[in-house]
């Protein structure tokens, strides 16, 4: 705890238009070692979770047209907590300095004498069209853009924009207009602007959520209402409008505007977020598991010191490897302590773990479940091997039971285990009590046991109404269904690239 004396620091950080990718790694940091948090409703909530546990929250947007706390407020607020000696974020859609009143928060801190700092952030004038399809100059059609305000302070003294000063060529930009579309048409029009000159309304532009409605100064009014358009909305006036036809590349992808859960461990999830990425997904990461070291290492390490006694080493998941890497070299060992074992891997990213250490897998099943392997394996002379798996603390016994029928002598030592974290319930349930999520996808049975005993089975079932399941291999799919669940989406293979491509075949095939 800081002293009560101590003058902390204001940042004014430029959050961006809504896609979390867009935030700066400078911003980032900044949130990360913040005490306090003060952020807009256009501000994308997921920033909040880089925060510390302990960091205080405080909500100060304005959300249909209510405002929690006036812009003198929220400057008070800034400055009160500042001089207490906290770090405070002030977390503003786009950037701070356009059309985002950062100018007047700086002021204020300058005028107290408090120390801050200014991360621009992509303003939505930039992102917003990009993501649209929309570049807002080009060389053949427009080289001037202008950034005009659609809804001014009504107190403003002179606070009319000047219509007749706005160029009546090349690019107008409009923050906040939706709601003053009908007035701006009909003052563009009356300033020069030809009743066919395209507009386009972006609205929750960069997010899943975005639409674009295209139309011309004469008939964009008419189809904003038809397409029930609500605030808030970006106004794109220009020939530039044009150029969206080919350049639409965010709405076309196969999963634009699917919101997917993704309950794999943290560490993990990053190759699986990746990928529904690339396809136009907006991937929403809730571990339900964190992958933690056992409670003791006694049994692991027991068997590494005699590791040469083993003629066979199974690993059964990516962690079970890294484990044993790491304790191998805690024992003064390694890789060439495995000299004369030959090592089995169940799935691709198990055995490539594996051949990051400069050793080849000598078995991996064609199918990436222990039923594959035990049928692998009944084709050696299994008698009197001795096994060694190094796996989680909780793992189905049917893999070491098989073995040790076949006259094997299984040793199972726990590498790690798996924990159910505490975090972002709330935060969740409410994204799927509105109906925000389209797909929840597990990646093992404990992902599934841990999600239900997290909300309960008959909440859990309530949540997942309408929402796809989408499973990475049988034995995950049969857990889900133990619970009262259907899974719609099973991919051929139990990887994670092909449980991506499972999800994009889903939404992408054509209606029987």
């Amino acid at each position: 705890m800081r002293p009560i004396d101590r003058t902390g620091r204001i940042y004014l950080i430029g959050a961006g238009p809504g896609d979390p990718g867009l935030l700066t790694i400078k911003g980032k940091a900044c949130i990360e070692q913040a005490d306090v948090i003060v952020y807009d409703y256009l501000a994308n909530e997921e920033f909040l979770r880089y925060t510390r546990p302990q960091v205080e929250r405080i909500f100060v947007g304005k959300k249909g047209g209510e405002a929690h706390l006036g812009q003198e407020e929220i400057n008070h607020l800034l400055i009160e907590k500042a001089r207490r000696g906290n770090i405070v974020v002030r977390l503003k859609g786009g950037d701070p300095f356009i059309f985002g009143r950062g100018g007047e928060e700086a002021a204020a801190a300058s005028a107290a004498g408090i120390p801050f700092e200014i991360v621009p952030g992509v303003t939505a004038a930039v992102g917003v069209p990009a993501y649209a399809g929309i570049p807002l100059t080009h060389r053949d059609v427009a080289s001037i853009v202008t950034f005009v305000t659609g809804h001014e302070d009504p107190d403003k003294r002179d606070g009319h924009v000047p219509w007749d000063q706005l160029p009546d060529r090349g690019t107008l930009v409009f923050f906040m207009g939706l709601s003053n579309l009908p007035e701006i048409v009909r003052q563009l029009t009356r300033h020069g602007r030809t009743p066919q000159t395209p507009v386009a309304v972006i609205r929750w532009g960069t997010k899943p959520e975005q639409r674009t409605v295209v139309g011309t100064m004469e008939t964009i009014v008419g189809r904003v209402r038809d397409e029930a358009l609500k605030p808030p909305g970006l106004i794109i006036v220009g020939e530039v409008v044009k150029l969206r036809e080919k350049l639409n590349w965010f709405e076309g992808r196969p999963l634009f505007g699917k919101r997917v859960l993704v309950t794999r461990a943290r560490d993990q999830a990053t190759e699986f977020t990746d990928l529904l990425k690339l396809y136009g997904a907006d991937p929403v990461e809730f571990p339900t598991i964190e992958v933690v070291p056992p409670e003791s290492w006694t049994a692991l390490d027991g068997a590494i010191r005699k590791i040469e006694e083993y003629h066979w080493l199974i690993f059964t998941s990516v962690n079970g490897v890294l484990y044993f890497l790491e304790r191998l070299k805690a024992g003064g060992k390694d890789v060439r302590a495995l000299k004369g074992i030959k090592l089995c891997a169940i799935g691709p990213r198990t055995a490539q773990e594996i051949e990051r250490m400069g050793i080849c897998v000598d078995l991996m099943p064609e199918e990436y479940v222990a039923e594959a392997l035990i049928e692998q394996m009944g084709l050696q002379r299994l008698k009197g091997q001795r096994i060694l798996i190094p796996r989680a603390e909780v793992a189905r016994d049917v893999l070491p039971e098989a073995l040790t029928r076949m006259g094997a002598l299984v040793d199972v030592v726990t590498a790690y285990r798996t924990v159910r974290p505490v975090r972002d319930l709330d935060w969740v349930k409410n994204l799927l009590q509105g109906r925000q999520i389209s797909v929840i996808t597990f990646t093992s049975s404990s992902t599934v046991r841990n999600f239900v005993e997290m909300f309960g089975p008959e909440d859990t079932r309530r949540l997942l109404d309408g929402v796809v399941v989408a499973c990475i291999g049988p034995i995950t799919a049969k857990t889900v269904e133990e619970y009262g669940m259907t899974v719609q989406i099973l991919p051929k293979d139990s990887t994670i690239p092909s449980l991506a491509q499972a999800i994009v075949e889903h939404f992408t095939k054509p209606a029987s």
